[in-house]
C-alpha cells in the first residue's frame, strides 16, 4: 500500500520538522551498502531499483543478494532483459520462490522496451500500469528511482511508524493508518519555480543535506532503521535518532508492536511425488504456465489434497507400457506455502532403457537437472528419490525452507 502526499485525504498532524533530518543524518551514517542502491553522488538507475524490488517481494535482502548480482550479470538492462526467452529466466530464478515473478519480470521488460521506448515511467500511476507492478512496488520504484514524494511501506517500515505513533489497532486494520502516518514523515515538499514538486525521470538525485528534496532517502532510511535498529525482537531504541519522540518506548511497550490478529494456519496436504530413472536420466514435466509454480519443472506428482492415502496417489502415478514396480523412500519430504504446509510421499521407480516416456513429459540427464526450473520443493523430491545425488541434495539445501504463494 502506498499513499502520496499531495492526495492525502486523511489529515494528520504534521511530524515535527525534525524528523526527516535526524533520519537522514542517521542515513547518511548507516545505510546498508546494497548492491542496487547507488552510492552518494551517483546517479540512480530505475532497472536496478526495479529487479531488486520485483525479487524483494516476500523474500529477504540475504537471499535476493546472489540472485540479483547474477540477474544483473546476465541482464544489464531492461533491453537486455525484455529481449531474453521466459525459460532462460524461470531457470535463473529457480530457488527463490514466488514464481510469478519471474514471469511478471520479462513481461514487464517486454512492456516497457514496447510501450515506453525503454524506459520506465516515473509516476506510481503508470508504474502500476505495468505487469507484477502493484501499490508497494509502484510507490518504491517512483520515490527512491525518481524522488517522488510518496512513501512504500513495507515491514520495516510499518514497524517503526506503529511504534512510533503506537498505534494500537491490529493489522491489517490499521493499514490504512500506518500509510497516512508514514506519508508524514516525508516532511514539507520542496516546490519548483513551475510549482510541481521537485522530481522526476530527469532530475539527478544525489545523497544531500536537504530532506525536502531526499524522498526516496526518507523511505529507505526508514527501512533500514526498521532492519537495523528497531527490530522486532530487542529494538535497539538508545540508537534510534526518532527515540525521543517515540509513543511506545514511551509506554515501554515497544516490543508489542505492530499489533496482529493471529494468522489461522492453512490446513495440510498430502501427496506423492514418482521419481523415476532411466539409466542416468530422470523423468520430468512442465507446470502449467499458469498457477502454482507456474512454467517450473517438476517430476510427476499426485493431486494435493488434506484426505490423500498410498492407494489414491499411486493410481495418479505416471503410465508406462509395462508397469514399474514402486517404492517407496522412508520418510516424506515437506515444504511450506504461503496458505498450506505440504507432505509428499516419495515414489521411486527404474525403466529400460527402451521405455517410451509418457505423453507431455521428458527424460533429463540427471547431470543437467541443475540448469532446470525447478522449484526449491522439486530439488528436496529429487534429492530424497535419488539419495546419493549430492549435487542435487547441496542445491536443495542452498537456502533455509522457502515459503511460496497458492498462485
Amino acid at each position: 500500500m502506498a499513499l502520496s502526499v499531495e492526495n492525502n485525504e486523511r489529515r494528520e498532524a504534521p511530524a515535527p520538522t525534525g524528523r526527516p533530518t535526524r533520519l537522514l543524518a542517521w542515513y547518511d551514517r548507516n545505510r546498508r551498502r546494497l548492491p542496487w542502491r547507488a552510492l552518494p553522488g551517483e546517479a540512480i538507475d530505475p532497472y536496478r531499483i526495479w529487479l531488486s524490488e520485483i525479487m524483494l517481494q516476500q523474500t529477504t535482502v540475504k537471499a535476493v543478494g546472489p540472485y540479483f548480482e547474477k540477474f544483473l550479470a546476465r541482464w544489464p538492462d531492461v533491453e537486455a532483459m525484455g529481449r531474453a526467452s521466459l525459460d532462460d529466466i524461470l531457470r535463473m530464478w529457480a530457488g527463490l520462490g514466488y514464481y510469478s515473478r519471474a514471469r511478471n519480470l520479462h513481461a514487464c521488460a517486454v512492456a516497457v522496451l514496447r510501450d515506453h521506448g525503454g524506459r520506465f515511467p516515473d509516476t506510481e500511476e503508470d508504474l502500476r500500469a505495468l505487469p507484477g507492478i502493484g501499490p508497494y512496488t509502484a510507490a518504491a520504484i517512483a520515490a527512491i528511482a525518481f524522488n517522488r514524494r510518496t512513501m512504500p511501506v513495507d515491514g520495516n517500515i510499518e514497524r517503526v511508524v506503529t511504534r512510533l505513533f503506537a498505534v494500537d489497532e491490529p493489522l491489517p486494520k490499521a493499514k490504512r493508518r500506518i500509510q497516512t502516518l508514514a506519508a508524514t514523515l516525508l516532511g514539507p515538499s520542496r516546490v519548483g519555480r513551475d510549482g510541481k514538486n521537485c522530481a522526476g525521470r530527469d532530475m539527478k538525485i544525489r545523497a544531500g543535506r536537504d530532506s525536502k528534496s531526499r524522498a526516496g532517502d526518507i523511505a529507505q532510511a526508514l527501512m533500514d532503521l526498521g532492519a537495523a535498529i528497531c527490530t522486532p525482537k530487542k529494538p535497539a531504541c538508545v540508537l534510534c535518532p526518532l527515540n525521543d519522540d517515540c509513543a511506545a518506548r514511551a509506554r515501554g511497550d515497544q516490543e508489542t508492536f505492530p499489533r496482529k490478529v493471529p494468522k489461522k494456519a492453512g490446513e495440510l496436504r498430502r501427496g506423492a511425488a514418482f521419481v523415476v530413472r532411466r539409466g542416468n536420466d530422470v523423468l520430468v514435466r512442465t507446470r502449467p504456465a499458469k498457477g502454482l509454480l507456474g512454467g517450473m519443472t517438476e517430476v510427476p506428482t499426485s493431486t494435493w489434497l488434506a484426505a490423500q492415502d498410498d492407494v489414491a496417489a499411486l493410481k495418479q502415478a505416471p503410465c508406462f507400457e509395462s508397469a514399474p514396480r514402486w517404492q517407496r523412500k522412508a520418510g516424506t519430504v515437506t515444504h511450506v506455502f504461503t496458505h498450506f504446509p505440504l507432505e509428499l510421499a516419495v515414489y521411486t521407480a527404474t525403466v529400460t532403457a527402451r521405455t517410451a516416456m509418457p505423453d507431455g513429459m521428458r527424460w533429463v540427464p540427471i547431470a543437467r537437472l541443475k540448469d532446470e526450473a525447478l522449484p526449491n520443493l522439486m530439488r528436496k523430491v529429487i534429492a530424497h528419490g535419488l539419495g546419493e545425488n549430492k549435487e542435487i541434495s547441496v542445491a536443495a539445501n542452498r537456502r533455509k525452507q522457502q515459503k511460496d504463494p497458492p498462485a
